[in-house]
């Protein structure tokens, strides 16, 4: 059985730092890529990374870029979002997505992904 658990959010002062993970089980060994998206109160869904645990080939969104790392931890299907220097706008539902065939290219596209965890709140205020 597919599952896509996530966890880690909570609440940070600007220019905090918070550790997402995802676990995803049931999938095939490194043959398959997971994307973390959010969606703030009032704003439609984004694609904020993805990675490929074939590859570990990643993808950032320009809001995000050189402050999240996304990693692999093959061995335990597991996927980390560091988050660093967080900012206000930041604060979002953030969800972790996991599909077995799709094209790298689109990995920010939430249409491309079946398996969805709960989401975890990541909030940034002082």
């Amino acid at each position: 059985q597919l599952a896509v658990v996530d966890s880690g959010g909570g609440v940070v002062q600007p220019g905090g730092s918070l550790t997402l993970s995802c676990v995803a089980s049931g999938f095939k060994a490194d043959s398959y890529a997971i994307a973390w998206f959010r969606q703030a109160p009032g704003k439609e869904r984004e694609g904020v990374s993805c990675i490929s645990m074939s590859e570990s080939r990643t993808y950032y969104s320009e809001a995000v870029k050189g402050r999240f790392t996304i990693s692999r931890d093959s061995a335990k299907n597991t996927v980390y979002l560091q988050m660093n220097n967080l900012k206000p706008e930041d604060t979002a539902v953030y969800y972790c997505a996991a599909e077995g065939l799709l094209l790298f290219r689109r990995c920010s596209l939430q249409e491309e992904y079946d398996y969805w965890g709960q989401g975890t709140q990541v909030t940034v205020s002082s």
